[in-house]
């Protein structure tokens, strides 16, 4: 049989992946990437060092420009499911290089992401080495805080996690289930005693976000949030591996509400218990400080082992939506084609995978020029809150543009799928700006520092700038047809063509 033509190029179609896993597989993923455990270990430190003891305030704030891209998300995948989905979805309705922008975003803010997320796991080792009593290693002092130590330990635990990506979906969504179910029940544990045990009053001024203390800091903490959320969408990058990419929607919608009360119950659980210097003065340790104070060893240990968890179980669910993005893209020639081979025993794009883990690796060691992880998690997510919320603002703009003309048919509807995710677009641009510019403003000379204005806009400006370049080089060296018509490869398509033609070669 003569292969199928791509829908928009020459090239004989990829091999499409296996559709295997179910709804709970997608909750998994998305749940693992979006590290609710990390978030509020780490993240509600640096948070609460801009907004104060707000917390319960801005991750409430935050979550309802998130909804508004959620459900954008959610119609744009109703309509065309597909691995590249804001990729794909922003090609077409808005413009092909916005579109390769919002893949490229995808990428380079998840390969920060795990730069940073490997010191954190070394980190947790680290704390876990120190609490069995070893604390000097050849004459070496172990450091919890020092990126060098956390990287090199981090790493080995990467190539770990990205050997097992390879291995398929199915199978890393089982192990992450088992790490989130333990981690999971920690939280909740401890965070509910929390609530009762704390010695803080609690104040209904917690959750008023218009006593932040500056303009700048409720920005700041606004994309700080939006960054705990990231993640939710990874559910959307397997909906050609889910048996109907309805579950993909389904799976992104419960882990995002998931989310959103294990945020709060978090944020109103560490400001019962933690002054607000102790919140933002113990950075990548917030909540092994945090189960110290709650119970005495060994139950104090097991916070820090469910970061640890939480921590592995995101390193590997960072790969995997990823680089289902990058194949997508490869099928598009957009991207080279190492990205969208198809491992022919495990049914995933293998070479991609271990690819994106040495990436990952190499971003890592460079990060290593900031000497504290503290300072390291401060600027990763400052960098990455940047450019998420400009790909976010992006799709749901796209889904404002493609159902605009439910406002003609159906007011109620293109409120929903016209008006909502364009407020929601313009929230996270105009905050997005507005932390741009006034870290432009704060200072009138650059260093290598988390506190520097110019070096906070160097890095997303450096994931933005890479993008432009990489997308010129797929439009006038790949020749791309991707920049001709904005429309990626259609999954379903290919899907369908490759099952025919294993029909046919059954049948002879």
């Amino acid at each position: 049989m003569t292969p199928a033509k791509s829908p928009i190029g020459t090239d004989p179609p990829q091999q499409s992946l296996t559709r295997s896993i179910g709804v709970l597989d997608t909750v998994a993923i998305a749940a693992s990437s979006t590290a609710a455990t990390t978030s509020i270990g780490i993240g509600l430190g640096a948070t609460a060092m801009v907004v104060g003891l707000h917390l319960p305030a801005i991750m409430l704030l935050s979550f309802l420009p998130i909804l508004g891209i959620a459900g954008a998300f959610v119609r744009l995948n109703k309509v065309e499911p597909n691995a590249g989905n804001g990729y794909v979805w922003v090609g077409r309705s808005l413009s092909p290089w916005l579109g390769f922008l919002t893949g490229w975003i995808n990428i380079a803010g998840t390969v920060v992401f795990l730069a940073y997320t490997t010191a954190v796991t070394g980190s947790a080792l680290l704390q876990l080495i120190g609490k069995a009593g070893l604390h000097h290693i050849a004459g070496l002092a172990l450091d919890p805080d020092s990126t060098a130590q956390t990287t090199v330990l981090g790493m080995l635990v990467l190539a770990a996690v990205t050997l097992t990506a390879v291995s398929g979906i199915r199978t890393a969504a089982r192990f992450q289930t088992g790490l989130l179910i333990f981690e999971y029940a920690v939280l909740i544990g401890f965070c509910g005693y929390g609530l009762f045990a704390g010695s803080h009053p609690f104040r209904l001024d917690w959750f008023n976000p218009f006593a932040i203390p500056s303009l700048s800091g409720l920005a700041q903490g606004m994309l700080l949030s939006v960054f705990a959320y990231w993640g939710f969408d990874a559910a959307f990058t397997v909906n050609e591996e889910v048996r109907d990419p309805r579950q993909a929607s389904r799976g992104g919608m419960i882990t995002l509400f998931t989310m959103l009360g294990l945020f709060l119950l978090g944020s109103v659980a560490f400001q019962r218990v933690l002054s607000q210097p102790e919140l933002a003065g113990h950075g990548a340790e917030g909540l092994t400080f945090f189960g110290d104070r709650l119970a005495s060893e060994p139950l104090a240990t097991l916070p820090l082992i469910a970061l640890m968890f939480s921590a592995v179980a995101s390193l590997q669910s960072g790969v995997i939506p990823t680089v289902r993005g990058m194949f997508a893209m490869s099928r598009d020639r957009t991207l080279g084609p190492v990205w969208g081979r198809i491992s022919p025993k495990y049914k995933t794009p293998a070479a991609g995978t271990l690819l994106l883990g040495a990436c990952a690796a190499a971003m890592a060691f460079l990060a290593m020029v900031i000497p504290t992880l503290s300072d390291m998690i401060l600027a990763a997510v400052n960098a990455i809150g940047v450019v998420v919320a400009l790909a976010y603002a992006l799709t749901a703009l796209a889904a404002a543009v493609r159902f605009r003309g439910l406002l003609r048919e159906d007011p109620w509807q293109g409120v929903r799928a016209v008006i909502l995710p364009t407020l929601s677009a313009a929230v996270l641009l105009g905050l997005g700006g507005y932390l741009c510019h006034s870290y432009y403003v704060s200072t009138d000379h650059f260093e290598a520092d988390p506190d520097n204005g110019w070096f906070m806009l160097l890095c997303p400006g450096l994931m933005i700038g890479t993008g432009i370049l990489a997308a010129a080089w797929a439009k006038w060296v790949r020749k791309s047809p991707y920049f001709r018509t904005g429309h990626g490869t259609d999954a379903d398509e290919l899907f369908a063509s490759e099952a025919s033609e294993a029909s046919e070669t059954a049948t002879v």
